[in-house]
Parts: structure tokens; sequence; C-alpha cells
């Protein structure tokens, strides 16, 4: 039988194909006063050990009690549901019309208006840069259900029409049609608030000039879209290495136009840890992208027609551009919320219990726009993804038809494809587990997607982040060419339910030659991480 992986070190950026070298372990150890420090013990040459002074136990506390599943649905003993007759939903995209047509199903008789800014509903953001780079190859393909379909299930869709105030006192908003510039306001018993998220836009020179694109909305695709089809655009500079800046970047390489990337941080997608990264730097560097790490961007330089022409870093770099578009994530989108008087949490985003009920009676919240309680830190975080606002949308128009449900939490799983190369990750990462307080061991290993000797194998790595002594899984990474990041499902359900390291070890998983290795990456990376827990332990 062929060798199923090659361990290696957690560190090196190499190949990933590269054989087991031998040294000894990097320890990082801050302790806190008093607090004897462990004694370290030789570990494989993959591990490497890391303790934060604060233990997790108490951000853990009542993990356990939040459910096992994404959405809880009951009808509670002695629940009497609330009665709403008219439901107000701003935003037309994921979560807000989730919610309506939720609510809708379970209640006929419920009225709801919709409103939607934009010229679409229900659509896949996610899906813009494909669009632009022609993998998807039209428009219309990105919609899932249109302002048409909407109205046939019994909801008034209002397009292109903006809420440009929320009076809790009278329960109504005011709205203006884009279109036309009417005005006027609609009454609520109850309102989904689910305005998504916003480009962020850096405090710098030369920002809102005419060629400098967010990309969040379908109607920032169609902006950008048309830009780059106007055979005009040759050079285009991505401010931000996250995952919508590279995919961008692709798009646009897709296109045959000149790409440079330009990023703060010392690998791209900062929420990997810095080994992953690095094999991501490496893909996008062979599909001829320029990347300047490091480097932030300190202006924009803006010609007399009022379009960029450079960006500036703050190194003193000036990067010709013809195009600029921004990849530095997004913030939720509460100005409205804000200014209505609608609480907002810690994180920026809008406070919400389980159930998506903000702090005001009989409104509700759900989207980029909500903050979320991560299940490992225990922190309230804003999680910007196609997938929770679904989840949330349900969750929330479950509640609002009269039924009961709950959304527990998330815990950061996340996937892309840049170039080649797929990379995936969930739970924590090293940093974040570090500032989370969590004591932890990492183990990496080197393996292929299919049987070594099976026409198609690809390289593939797994690390996996797991806490000391117990040995419970905190965080997984995964990066390779095809059929490797999927396996990030498995993990993601192995933290969820709290797993430990060696329990994963035993997990029953499919084998054959032409989709994985006798020991499944999974598992081989298990092993690691529990070899490292067991050194950790006997070193005590």
């Amino acid at each position: 039988m062929a060798a199923s992986g090659t361990e290696t070190s957690s560190s090196h950026s190499g190949m990933l194909s590269r054989s087991l070298a031998t040294s000894t372990p990097t320890v990082n150890s801050s302790e806190s006063p008093g607090r004897k420090k462990p004694t370290s013990s030789p570990l494989s040459t993959n591990t490497t050990m890391s303790s934060a002074s604060r233990p997790a136990a108490a951000i853990r506390s009542g993990l356990r009690n939040s459910g096992p599943n994404a959405t809880t649905v009951s009808t509670r003993p002695g629940y009497v549901p609330p009665v709403t007759q008219r439901l107000i939903v701003v935003g037309g995209d994921a979560a807000g019309m989730s919610a309506a047509s939720q609510a809708k199903k379970r209640n006929p008789g419920l009225e709801v208006v919709a409103f939607e800014r934009g010229r679409a509903t229900s659509y896949s953001a996610c899906g813009i840069p494909y669009w632009i780079g022609g993998a998807v190859q039209t428009e219309a393909e990105l919609v899932a259900r249109t302002p048409a379909q909407h109205r046939a299930a019994g909801i008034d869709m209002r397009m292109r029409t903006e809420v440009t105030a929320i009076d809790l006192a009278a329960r109504r908003v005011h709205w203006r049609d884009l279109e036309d510039g009417r005005e006027g306001t609609e009454p609520f018993d109850d309102l989904v608030y689910a305005t998504g998220s916003v480009p962020m836009r850096p405090p710098v020179p030369g920002i809102d000039a005419a060629n400098v694109h967010g990309v969040q909305v379908l109607d920032d695709g169609v902006a950008l879209r048309a830009e780059l089809d106007s055979g005009a655009v040759q050079r285009v500079v991505v401010v931000g290495g996250g995952y919508i800046g590279l995919e961008i970047a692709e798009a646009c390489r897709v296109r045959g136009l000149d790409v440079t990337v330009v990023d703060r941080s010392a690998t791209p997608v900062g929420t990997f840890d810095p080994d992953i990264g690095e094999f991501l730097a490496e893909a996008v560097r062979c599909e001829g992208i320029e990347l300047v790490l490091s480097d932030g961007v300190a202006a924009i330089d803006v010609g007399p027609d009022g379009r960029a022409r450079a960006v500036v870093t703050a190194s003193g770099r000036e990067l010709p551009a013809d195009l600029v578009v921004l990849g530095l994530g997004v913030r939720p989108h509460v100005q409205l919320a804000r200014e209505a008087g609608i609480p907002l949490g810690v994180s920026g985003g809008i406070a919400v219990d389980r159930r998506m009920r903000t702090e005001v009676e009989g409104v509700w919240a759900a989207g980029d726009c909500v903050e979320s309680r991560h299940r490992l830190s225990g922190q309230r975080v804003v999680v910007a993804l196609g997938t929770h606002a679904n989840k949330q949308g349900r969750v929330a128009g479950i509640n609002i038809g009269g039924g009961y449900a709950t959304f527990p939490g998330v815990i950061g799983t996340a996937i892309t494809k840049v170039c080649d190369l797929e990379a995936a990750r969930t739970g924590l990462s090293s940093a974040e587990a570090e500032l989370a307080g969590y004591e932890f061991v990492t183990a990496s290993v080197d393996s292929t997607t299919k049987a070594g000797y099976f026409p198609g194998a690809m390289p593939i790595r797994v690390k996996m982040i797991a806490e000391r002594r117990s040995g419970r899984l905190l965080g997984a990474q995964v990066v390779g060419r095809e059929a490797a990041a999927k396996r990030i499902d498995a993990l993601a359900i192995a933290i969820w339910n709290e797993m430990t390291v060696d329990e994963v070890l035993s997990l029953d998983l499919s084998y054959a030659p032409p989709f994985s290795p006798v020991w499944d990456p999974v598992l081989i990376a298990a092993r690691k991480a529990f070899q490292a827990v067991e050194a950790d332990v006997r070193s005590l």
C-alpha cells in the first residue's frame, strides 16, 4: 500500500509534498504571574505549542447547553406566539427574504411588505467574482428568486425603494422611490432589519473617485462589470487580499488584465495562519498577479477627470491603475438602525438574541448587519456569509410566523478557491485561539487528495489546533488542489460537537483510491495532533 501522507513542519512554506525533517518544536508561552511554566518535551517536527495567559474554561462555560443544531425549532409547551398582522422587511436579499417567506408561509394571512433599494432580490453576492471572470455567463444566473416570484408568493415587493427612517414610536417606516423620487410611510406590527453590509473604505485621499469600486451587492458587480467591459481598463489594483479581493483579482486576471493586490498583512487572507497563507500567496503569484504585502494604502492619486490613476502605498510605491477595487472586507450596514435607536452590540453589529430579536419589541434583525456568538471564543462577532444570513432569516421568519426557532452561533467556517488552489478553515486560527485564552498545540500534515498512486492525486495540507490537556479540536485549516478543501466540513462538524482529536482520529470516514488515501489527510492530522497532546501531558 502506498504511503498515505507526509508529516511536515507547520512553519515551513515550501511545496506541499516535502518530506519530514527532524527538529525540535517551537514553544511559545506567555505565563501569568505565579504560574508554573510547563516543561516542554520534543514533539514531532510538525507540532508547535502555544499557551495564552488565561484559561478557556470560563469562556466555554455553557456551550454544551447551546444545542447541537444550527436551527432549533419547537412548539414549546405553554408558548403562545404573538399575533402579527403586518410585517415590514428592510432589505430584499438572503436574510430579509428568507424571513419574509417563512413568516408568510406559516401565517398566510400576514401582510408582508419588503423594501429593496437595488434591482434584484435573493441573489448570490458570492457569485459576483465568477460572473465578472466569465465562469458564470449571465447576471440572471445569480438570482435565486426574482421580485415577481416573491410577489406571486403574496409578498408586496417594493424594488428600487429605500427606507430612509424607522419611527419606532409610531411603528412606521419612511421610504423614498429611487426612480421617481416619491416618498411615503408604511405602518408595521413587526419589522425585520436586514440591510446587510457595506464595503469598508479606508479614510484616505481619493477613495471616492469614480473608478474606485467596492463589491458587495449585485449592483456593485454590475457597475464593475461595465467598467471592465468598456475596454478602457488594462491595469487593476485591488486593495485588500481577503477572500473577495483575491477572487476579484483572479477574475480580472482571467480577462487578461494586469493585476496588483495590496495588503497590509504579510500573507493574504489574514484569517488563515501565516503558513497556510504562504500557499495562497504562491498560487496568486503563479497566476501572474503581483502581490504587494506588508504595505498599506496611503492615498489614491486622482487625475483631472476625477478618476483614480494610481494607488500610493504607505511605503511610497506608486501603482498605476485604470481601476481600483476595494477588497478590505465589509462592515455592518447599521446607520438606519442607529438613527432609529435600535441598540448595537459590542462588535458594531445589531444586538440580537438567539431568536433574532433586537432589544426593541417587535423588531428583528438578521444577516450581515447583526452580531452572532462565536461558540468557541464566546465573543460577539460579525460574520458576513450568505449561509448564516439565510439561517438567521429563516429563524426570524419562523418566530414571526408563530413558531419557535433559535440560531445558536457560528464557528467561522469559510472556503475559497484562488486560482487553482482551494483553501478552507473552521473554528479558531492560532491567533484567535490565543486571544480567546486557550492553551493549545498545533499539528500539520502533507498528503494527497487521492491514493498516491491514483491518477489525478493532488497535494493537500491539513492543519489542526487542539486544546492542551483535553485534546478538544479548536480549529482546522485545509489547503490544496482540486478536491481538497471540502474536507473542512467534516472538521466543522467535529468542532461543532466539541470532539477531541482522538475522537476525530477514530471517525469512520469513507475510503476508495479515487477519493482518498487509506488514511485520509483528516485522520493523519488528527493522529499527529493527538500525539502532540499526549507528549504535552507526559511532560507534566
